[in-house]
């Protein structure tokens, strides 16, 4: 009986403790996170200049301590970034000060005081910049795209795992990105670029010693003579516009230079060339050009100025005074040669409703459909910049556009190599033609 009695104490006993090692088998996990040890340290972390590059980049380096560990990288501001921050602080302080009431030299002391609060934190004074795997250090991570720091950049490191911090370290000195003489990473592209101008330079030895390369026939440039001859037998006008944009743009450039070939036409045709413009510059440059023309061939009598003439730089401000003139005065020709947007089919539209024969020629690929639609001939993309080798037919010139076109041929090859070798690499990436690929790409810049 006494034994029966004891027997639920031993029971008892027994569910406690089933109990209790359940409860640490359930929440051990817990425990074990709560009493996670750190990881180690970052250890022989220092920071070099990246040589041979542009000056805006830096290498870190540091050993690896813990293949699971990541590790966290902190750089300290620039110099705009701090002026920035500066201002920024100055700003938010004296606004809250107005906004209390205070005085105008209680904001600006304000200001003056959260400035001096921002110089002596000095976790404000960084800037976070990634995160790296612990195995990058070893050769050397990266850290590129620097803003100007004339005393140089400092740099942290912090290794991390499951969420916990080890000790950072930082560099004991600021270490400055500094541009080299010679851009490395730039070698391949000179390479390419020194081989292109022999080859541009060899067609042009070529061409001047007597053997001139033929190109294709044009006929929007074949079309000049017979466009302005037109406007001639009718007592028309012809009316050049060269685009709507500066000098510093390469398709004004090559704008003028075919002016300089109508303006030579309809001097010796004695027609009126009409040149409205959007730049007082582009307006000074075709003037030169229409009077180096009537010099040329001896017509320098009929060179009027007033027919070339500003109009404004506001872009539909001048398409309605252009449009105004073309339906008043019906221009027998009207040449489109420069660089054109919204205003493109505008223009287009009002020469065909007025009858007039029209050439245009643009490099926006936007553009061209509407010349294509509503004019009578088209100089599209290249066309165009080749006129000026064209219309002059000068060995010089047209050597220079057959080595160009060598080029394009070489560069039309490394992209269908490139392609082809990507393409194949995309369905083995470990395989030699996605390293041939990568190695392609790195070597291109």
């Amino acid at each position: 009986m006494r034994k029966m009695l004891e027997q639920p104490n031993l029971i008892t006993r027994s569910m406690i403790a089933a109990g209790l090692l359940s409860l640490f088998a359930v929440h051990g996990d817990c425990f074990g996170q709560a009493t996670a040890t750190a990881p180690a340290a970052v250890s022989a972390f220092i920071a070099t200049d990246k040589p041979g590059d542009d000056g805006r980049a830096i290498l870190l380096h540091w050993e690896q301590s813990e293949a699971t560990a990541q590790v966290l990288l902190s750089r300290s501001l620039g110099d705009d970034e701090r002026s920035a921050l500066v201002r920024d602080q100055r700003i938010a302080a004296a606004t809250k000060a107005i906004a209390a009431g205070a005085t105008q030299a209680d904001a600006v002391k304000a200001a003056d005081e959260a400035e001096r609060v921002f110089a002596n934190d000095t976790e404000l004074q960084w800037t976070f910049i990634g995160i790296a795997a612990s195995a990058e250090g070893a050769e050397g991570f990266e850290v590129s795209d620097l803003p100007r720091a004339e005393k140089g950049f400092r740099f942290r490191a912090q290794s991390t795992r499951d969420g916990v911090r080890g000790v950072a370290a930082e560099t004991t000195e600021p270490v400055e990105a500094v541009s080299a003489a010679f851009f490395a990473a730039r070698f391949p592209l000179m390479i390419a670029l020194s081989l292109l101008i022999a080859v541009i330079g060899r067609c042009v030895w070529t061409a001047v010693h007597g053997k001139i390369p033929e190109l294709r026939k044009i006929a929007a440039l074949d079309a000049f003579d017979e466009a302005v001859g037109r406007a001639t037998e009718m007592g028309r006008s012809v009316l050049f516009v060269p685009g709507i944009q500066d000098m510093t743009d390469i398709q004004t450039v090559a704008g003028l230079t075919v002016l300089s070939r109508v303006a030579r036409t309809t001097a010796e045709y004695d027609a009126t060339l009409e040149v409205p413009t959007t730049r007082s510059l582009v307006m000074t440059a075709a003037r030169e050009t229409v009077q180096a023309a009537h010099f040329a061939v001896h017509r320098p009598e009929s060179y009027r100025a007033d027919l070339i003439n500003y109009i404004t730089d506001e872009q539909f401000g001048y398409v309605a005074y252009v449009a105004g003139k073309m339906v008043r005065e019906k221009p027998a020709t009207c040449f489109y040669m420069g660089a054109f947007y919204a205003e493109s089919l505008l223009f287009a539209e009002t020469g065909n409703s007025i009858g007039a024969i029209q050439i245009g020629g643009t490099a926006e690929p936007s553009q061209l459909p509407f010349f294509v639609a509503a004019c009578d001939y088209t100089l599209i993309g290249e066309e165009f910049f080749a006129a000026s080798a064209y219309l002059s037919g000068e060995p010089a010139q047209l050597g220079s556009i057959r080595g160009q076109d060598i080029g394009k041929l070489i560069a039309a090859g490394i992209i269908i190599v490139g392609t082809a070798l990507a393409t194949i690499g995309a369905f083995a990436p470990e395989g030699s033609a996605a390293a041939a690929a990568s190695w392609l790409v790195d070597v291109l810049g």
